[in-house]
């Protein structure tokens, strides 16, 4: 960002120590903080003595000079909670408030920027988390979500949005980014161009993107992402905020009307020129000697070299973590770390022995599918949260431990605490969503269970609901689930035996 840039950032900074301060203090309500805060990056939590701050890493790109960062601030704040998010950022928790401002002000000099990290901002950019490295890709996504990042922080103070924005692009590798269902999608095909989906979305009234232009020039993008702010100011919801989100244009204007109005905006934004990139592809020249194999291990497209998976059980990233990875990747040339949506770190361009180096520093992560499963932070911390989707993880995990499933028997599951589907539950093989269930007239936690959903490359589709069961019910049911499945594994048993898994969920409804 520009010095200019960076000045008024900091002026808003101290504005915002003077905003968290009264709300603090009680002179500024909690509705009328979180229209503040969330444009900072922040939000207050449900115990409103604690804060969060969350960290924009444009394609989860967290470089070691980020890493060090992270480290040094969790020593110096003695920051008790890290979270990996579904959007490929880190999150700082339970922070007092005089420790938020002053840690926007020192993640500067590490290249994180926390503005429009909330609110109706353009949220962090995603991409596939292994762009650059991951065999069979079309090329590398990365820089452009960082030019997109870039050009979204530049202009996001001159704009009012109805809702957030959120923007990833796709490898052509896999779809983890959901740019199926995102409000803007770029697929990189093997033409070196984008495909662009536009206007999908999770939460309420969930909408797959609707595919709008092919063969996209990367260079152009920024055209298609001002044309969709522009579309989305002209034609989106100011008055209901629950309306007020892209998905609701293919309500309003239909589908043909939503894209013509899209492409008209984007042909006028090319008239006027000025928004063409020049990206440089990143090149990387190291290589590596020896083989290593092991399921948390990835060849990457470059000779010799690999990348490690780390996940932490519901992306609940341990505080010492940081420390330790940056101690041990400075001193390997090219590593770094990237943040995936499924709330996993990668550690790429590593040699055999360097990989093996690094399985050691993350062997208390996830060690099966099912306990890579997905959590958002829960109700036990967010305002917006009905149930604690960090708690009944914990739960499940350890119940399907104590009961031997192997691994397989279950699919990675997904859970979101409330409807705000920030967890993409209705994306997920088995997910959840947080409600409550009626029991003898009183309302019980409870969760919503959805089935059949996927995020697969070309053949995305949302999993529908079939059941709320008990919160405290679900560990068993998981249990049993495994039990039947472990033969055959929950992809074939499911399909071939759906009965009998309908009958199992009904004894449990």
């Amino acid at each position: 960002m520009n010095e200019q840039w960076i000045h008024t950032y900091q002026m808003e900074i101290e504005d915002f120590r003077k905003t968290i301060n009264a709300f603090q203090a009680g002179d500024l309500s909690k509705k009328d903080y979180k229209g503040i805060s969330g444009g900072m990056g922040s939000y207050a939590q449900r115990d409103p003595e604690g804060h969060m701050l969350r960290l924009r890493m444009p394609g989860g790109r967290l470089t070691t000079e980020r890493l060090e960062f992270l480290a040094d601030t969790v020593a110096e704040y003695q920051v008790k909670r890290l979270k990996l998010t579904t959007c490929e950022t880190v999150q700082l928790h339970d922070l007092a408030a005089e420790q938020v401002t002053s840690i926007m002000e020192s993640a500067m000099n590490a290249g994180i920027y926390c503005r429009g990290g909330g609110g109706d901002n353009p949220r962090n950019v995603m991409s596939s988390p292994l762009s650059g490295v991951q065999q069979g890709e079309a090329f590398d996504v990365l820089p452009y979500a960082e030019a997109a990042t870039e050009y979204l922080l530049s202009i996001c103070r001159d704009i009012k949005m109805p809702r957030k924005l959120k923007i990833a692009f796709c490898n052509g590798v896999d779809d983890c980014v959901h740019s199926a269902f995102r409000d803007m999608g770029f697929l990189a095909q093997e033409n070196g161009t984008f495909s662009l989906s536009i206007a999908g979305g999770l939460g309420n009234q969930h909408r797959m993107g609707v595919p709008v232009a092919e063969n996209v020039v990367p260079a152009e993008i920024l055209y298609y992402i001002r044309a969709m702010i522009d579309t989305f100011c002209a034609h989106g919801n100011y008055e209901n905020r629950a309306k007020a989100r892209t998905r609701y244009l293919q309500e309003t204007l239909g589908k043909d009307g939503l894209k013509d109005a899209f492409l008209a905006n984007v042909a006028q934004r090319k008239a006027q020129g000025g928004l063409d990139l020049s990206v440089t592809q990143r090149e990387i020249t190291k290589t590596g000697e020896g083989t290593i194999a092991d399921p948390r291990v990835i060849p990457q497209k470059q000779s010799g070299l690999y990348a490690v998976t780390y996940q932490p059980i519901g992306g609940d990233l341990p505080v010492d973590k940081p420390a330790r990875l940056y101690e041990l990747l400075k001193q390997i040339p090219d590593a770094e770390c990237r943040i995936g949506p499924d709330e996993t770190l990668c550690i790429i361009n590593l040699t055999a022995e360097e990989a093996q180096a690094v399985l050691a520093a993350t062997a208390d992560g996830a060690e099966t599918e099912f306990e890579r499963s997905v959590a958002c932070i829960g109700a036990a911390v967010c305002q917006q949260g009905v149930r604690d989707s960090q708690s009944l993880l914990r739960a499940a995990v350890l119940a399907v431990r104590e009961a031997g499933i192997p691994d397989g028997a279950l699919p990675k599951v997904v859970i979101s605490g409330c409807p705000s589907s920030c967890a993409a539950h209705q994306a997920g093989e088995i997910g959840f969503q947080g409600c409550v269930k009626p029991v003898d007239g009183k309302p019980q936690p409870a969760f919503k269970l959805f089935l059949g959903g996927s995020d697969a490359l070309g053949k995305a589709r949302f999993g529908e609901p079939v059941a709320v069961i008990l919160e405290k019910e679900i560990p068993a049911m998981l249990v049993e689930l495994g039990h039947a499945a472990a033969e055959q594994g929950w992809t074939r048993w499911s399909a071939e035996h759906a009965a009998e898994r309908d009958a199992i969920i009904a004894r449990y409804a």
